[in-house]
């Protein structure tokens, strides 16, 4: 019980820092003139040669029913295209058009620099610890998720 009641803060800090930084983020990326899961897909796309639906749905927070969906109206825009994987014929490679690429140099630092003075009061050793202990506690999500899943098949 003591356990719990020292965890308990911890998460509840944690589910208030990752709503804080979401709404913060949602905000400006709609003044860019995108949805957040829009912004995620090109965030994730740029300077990259591209990459499948599902390694791209594992990188995004977004879910599969909505990936697609999202795709579709960046694809529609003439911000990204999806071309047939030459190693899957069942899989496609979605990458940012020239056009797409294009935006993700304008907005990506645009965002960036709209994040930089949250962490302003922190200095760079406290990045680099708050940096490592998120990634441990990451790696522990993922290692206790694995161990469910392999436990589930």
């Amino acid at each position: 019980m003591l356990r719990q009641k020292k965890i308990m803060p911890v998460v509840r800090e944690l589910i208030e820092s990752a709503r804080g930084f979401e709404r913060c983020s949602a905000m400006h990326v709609r003044e860019l003139g995108l949805t957040p899961p829009q912004f995620d897909i090109i965030a994730t796309l740029g300077n990259t040669p591209g990459m499948t639906c599902k390694e791209l749905g594992q990188k995004t927070l977004i879910t599969k029913g909505t990936l697609t969906g999202v795709l579709d109206r960046l694809a529609g825009k003439g911000l990204l295209e999806r071309t047939p994987s030459p190693d899957d014929g069942r899989s496609w490679i979605t990458r940012l058009t020239p056009q797409g690429q294009a935006l993700f140099e304008e907005i990506f630092p645009l965002h960036i620099a709209h994040l930089n003075p949250l962490f302003d009061s922190f200095s760079d050793d406290e990045l680099a610890t708050m940096r490592q202990q998120l990634r441990r506690l990451r790696e522990a999500f993922e290692a206790h998720n694995a161990h469910l899943e392999e436990s589930a098949a």
